[in-house]
């Protein structure tokens, strides 16, 4: 048997209270171990899929509120950290024991194709590199983000960088049809992974400091998921079924498995099974087949419980909660019932967005709030393309397809509902155990709500306006993207125009005359459009919220583009 090495990681993806899990992916199997300089220890084997071998270590024992550097073992050998490194040690760093007057800072943003040199085109400097190379400047733990949150698309499956176009030319057995310049297979995934965080600066960073990841569309393609007829229509590539049956599961191991917490890793069906196969591959590959099946079968609740799998997640840090969103994989997309989660899982998300806490942070690829002259535009081919009129349904598809009108206005049911939640908690939710015959409400309002969002090319906060009196939370739409890419510049004026009065006014009118009933909510404007590579920083701290919009200079350091005032 070979020596194993470690091929991609550590990936420190979750800390939780004394515990923490560390990814790893290495070249052969092996027994791994994580090993603190203050005595906690994790070990795992690995599992094997698709001749490929990862381990998620649970590290158990570490010192609330500390920072400890740590090392990685592969069959009781040094692999990290490596010796010629020029990073200093990776650490681990606990909360409080009792956290709830701790600050908690977010970095969130995302679309980020590979590094400079890897890619065809002339892109503005990387800002999660930027971000790092500021942060070891000058080390402070104490200093570091609680959490990096990745909104999607952190691999590009349908638009690959140089590297991997040579490997698919030399590739002699691929399916039928298969683009020469896109990712098929589960290898070939792969590969864009480690091309994408073997970049020494993000594998430091992911190293350090805990991440947690949600998919958009460029995991698998572009405008996945849009329409009925576009998954109708995409099934007829030969090619398709192994894409997406690969896409999902290379998700599930590089990016879902390590956004679970230690209790939910063990309890999690398919790591259970993976676990116990010897070679995990046909486990994998028949989940990302089964899991494909849940747009299909989202409005049918019974049979939807069959094939479904909850992409969507939530966690606690200090008095903030957070709920990640699953915007892509299992949406209703019979026209007329449209929405961006099904029933069951809508109804968990209501569940995990009430409680006690001071600030909630939703987490969602697609922005829950567009420039209002698009956002109106959606809704109205939504309206249109629901028409019981063949052609007017088959024009107002073409253009939804055409022009990618699949953000939420374009699923109607589920903005509304967003907003009719978030006005509820704003206003108090009645009735739990702190509710002594209507004195008042279970839980006050929190002092923040945050819909954290990607996908768009630009980044901008805007603010919510609600219809209610009642509604005493302020609400935020804060889209932060990309961190590695650039909107095309013909796109920006049609963007920055999106925001004018004018023009929203008009496809407002639009959209009425579709019949899009009103909405009971306006947003405007606080900050941006900004248009370059950025990242964002979300700060919790007591009962107040900021966020900041940092963007690349052209020597690649990080210059401040906004800073917003989220609460009074």
């Amino acid at each position: 048997m070979p020596t194993a090495r470690l091929l991609i990681g550590p990936l420190l993806r979750r800390v939780v209270g004394t515990r923490a899990t560390v990814w790893v992916e290495t070249t052969a199997p092996a027994v791994v171990t994580v090993r603190t300089a203050g005595g906690a220890t994790g070990t795992a084997a690995t599992f094997s899929a698709y001749a490929h071998h990862y381990a998620l270590v649970v590290v158990e024992g570490l010192t609330p509120d500390s920072a400890t550097s740590y090392e990685v073992l592969i069959d009781d050998e040094l692999a990290w950290p490596a010796p010629d490194s020029r990073f200093p040690p990776s650490v681990i760093r606990t909360r409080a024991a009792d956290d709830r007057d701790q600050p908690v800072r977010l970095l969130f943003g995302s679309c980020r194709e590979t590094t400079q040199h890897a890619t065809t085109r002339k892109l503005p400097p990387d800002a999660l590199d930027a971000y790092t190379r500021r942060v070891l400047a000058d080390l402070d733990p104490a200093a570091l983000p609680d959490l990096v949150m990745l909104l999607g698309d952190q691999v590009y499956a349908d638009e690959t960088s140089p590297t991997i176009k040579r490997l698919l030319r030399r590739r002699r057995r691929r399916p039928k049809g298969a683009p020469d310049d896109q990712v098929v297979s589960f290898d070939e995934y792969t590969k864009l992974y480690l091309e994408s965080w073997s970049d020494p600066e993000i594998r430091w960073l992911f190293s350090t400091v805990p991440s947690v990841m949600i998919f958009d569309d460029h995991e698998i393609i572009d405008d996945w998921n849009t329409s009925a007829s576009w998954r109708a229509d995409v099934r007829e590539q030969p090619w398709w079924a192994e894409r997406i049956a690969s896409g999902l599961a290379s998700y599930w191991v590089y990016q879902h498995l390590g956004n679970l917490s230690p209790d939910e890793i063990a309890a999690d069906p398919v790591f259970a099974k993976v676990r116990a196969a010897e070679d995990a591959t046909e486990v994998l590959r028949e989940f990302g087949k089964r899991v494909d099946t849940e747009a299909d079968l989202a409005h049918d609740t019974a049979r939807w419980h069959a094939v479904q799998y909850q992409w969507s997640y939530a966690l606690d840090l200090g008095r903030t909660r957070l709920v990640m969103l699953d915007s892509r994989c299992s949406r209703v997309l019979m026209p007329g019932r449209r929405t961006m989660l099904p029933a069951a899982e809508w109804s968990w998300f209501v569940d995990q967005a009430h409680g006690s806490y001071d600030h909630l942070v939703v987490g969602t690829s697609l922005p829950w709030l567009l420039p209002p002259g698009i956002h109106h535009v959606e809704a109205w081919n939504e309206k249109l393309a629901d028409s019981t009129r063949p052609w007017v349904a088959g024009l107002a598809e073409k253009l939804r397809r055409a022009l990618d009108l699949e953000h939420w206005g374009a699923f109607r049911r589920s903005f509304e509902g967003l907003a009719e939640l978030f006005a509820r908690l704003g206003g108090g939710t009645p009735g739990g155990p702190d509710d002594r015959k209507g004195a008042g409400p279970a839980y006050p309002p929190p002092a923040s709500i945050s819909v954290l969002s990607g996908d768009v090319h630009h980044s901008y906060v805007a603010r919510v306006r609600f219809a209610a009196p009642d509604v005493h939370t302020p609400v935020h739409q804060l889209t932060c993207s990309p961190i590695h890419n650039q909107v095309p510049a013909g796109m920006r004026p049609l963007m920055r125009l999106g925001w004018a009065r004018g023009p929203a006014a008009a496809t407002r009118a639009l959209a009425r005359s579709a019949g899009v009933r009103r909405s009971f909510i306006k947003w405007r404007k606080l900050a941006g459009p900004y248009f370059g590579n950025a990242v964002s920083t979300l700060t919790n701290a007591g009962r107040g919220s900021e966020v900041v919009i940092e963007g690349t200079t052209s020597d690649g350091a990080l210059r401040e583009v906004a800073r917003q005032r989220l609460t009074p």
